[in-house]
């Protein structure tokens, strides 16, 4: 339920309000607006009846949350949340783009990768340390020495760090070095391990299964707002259908619909999405188009010789000419690019 205040109501009738659903039993979040103050109780819904607020002076209405999921919707948090890292506020007007290589492979490989995506603008690096892969027999990462690899060439260039987590007993490990928290597509429902990552105070990107509906993402989201942590990006990575040509099908709709129904930021994976190199920056430009707030994109030096997703990665060469291609899009959305500068 939300209870929405009169305009004019002041901190003693906040605290009066609050006070009194955690008397109840709920958990209270408030929203507090230049024009509304809302609070946001999550509970038995027979208790809040029980209360009659709105017949309390500064009470202007109470409005039940109908959707089952309650933190992450639009009718709980009506304005666009920002999810901030560093100097960066992803979900904000800037669009961002995070890039670098499936699986951090080498020390040199991240290193060479991390200057040449700097360079042509991204604002984070992406690097896989822990990979879970369909084979046991393929590469499985470098793990920790991956997380050095990756620290270190965010202290050379500046760059922010997300990196995937996919073991409830990692959390803590790669949440030490890690600036944002990777939730990939075959841990969306992971229940365990999305209730530990939000308790790691790292912001969390959501990426959706390869079969989950949009309401499954939703609550999965859902876990780790109700666990206390409100830094969540939702990341649309392409979903299994009968296409064999692509690797996934890229479901750009669900951008609009995500921004529809839900505050958090959502950004696109073109790579994963698609499967092929050739189709990454074309996605790209429509993910920008249908309303996306960044990018995470597969960047190799030598895709031929990679460890895992060679195929969709694109040289530094060809991820310049994309970023220098968005960077003119950009100013027909309304929205700063922040790679502009590069």
């Amino acid at each position: 339920m939300i209870i929405v205040l009169k305009h004019g109501s002041g901190e003693a009738e906040i605290q009066q309000v609050v006070g009194r659903l955690e008397e109840e039993g709920f958990r209270v979040h408030l929203s507090q607006g230049v024009e509304k103050t809302l609070i946001g109780a999550i509970g038995d819904r027979s208790r809040l009846k029980a209360l009659d607020l709105e017949a309390w002076p500064f009470v202007d209405k109470v409005v039940p949350i109908l959707s089952p999921y309650k933190l992450v919707s639009r009718e709980f948090h009506p304005a666009d949340s920002v999810v901030r890292v560093g100097g960066h506020e992803i979900g904000g007007a800037a669009i961002h783009v995070m890039a670098g290589p499936c699986a951090v492979e080498s020390r040199a490989q991240l290193l060479e990768t991390a200057e040449a995506v700097k360079a042509a603008g991204a604002t984070f690096l992406r690097g896989g340390a822990f990979k879970p892969r369909t084979s046991p027999y393929s590469f499985q990462g470098l793990e920790e020495e991956g997380l050095r690899y990756l620290a270190e060439a965010r202290e050379r260039t500046g760059l922010h760090v997300i990196t995937e987590v996919v073991d409830v007993r990692d959390v803590p490990l790669v949440a030490a070095y890690a600036d944002i928290l990777q939730i990939g597509a075959r841990n969306m429902q992971n229940f365990l391990l999305l209730k530990e990552v939000a308790k790691a105070g790292k912001p969390v990107m959501l990426k959706r299964g390869p079969a989950a509906t949009l309401e499954e993402w939703l609550m999965a989201a859902e876990y780790i707002l109700d666990g206390g942590n409100y830094q969540v990006i939702f990341c649309e990575r392409g979903i299994r259908t009968f296409e064999t040509y692509t690797r996934n099908t890229l479901d750009l709709s669900m951008v609009p619909a995500l921004h529809a129904l839900s505050h958090l930021p959502v950004i696109v994976d073109p790579s994963h999405g698609t499967g092929r190199w050739q189709l990454v920056a074309p996605m790209a430009k429509a993910a920008l188009a249908a309303g996306a707030d960044g990018l995470i994109v597969e960047v190799h030096p030598h895709p031929d010789k990679a460890v895992s997703d060679g195929k969709q990665s694109l040289t530094p060469e060809n991820f310049a000419v994309m970023m220098r291609d968005l960077a003119r899009l950009a100013p027909a959305l309304e929205r700063p690019f922040q790679g502009a500068a590069g």
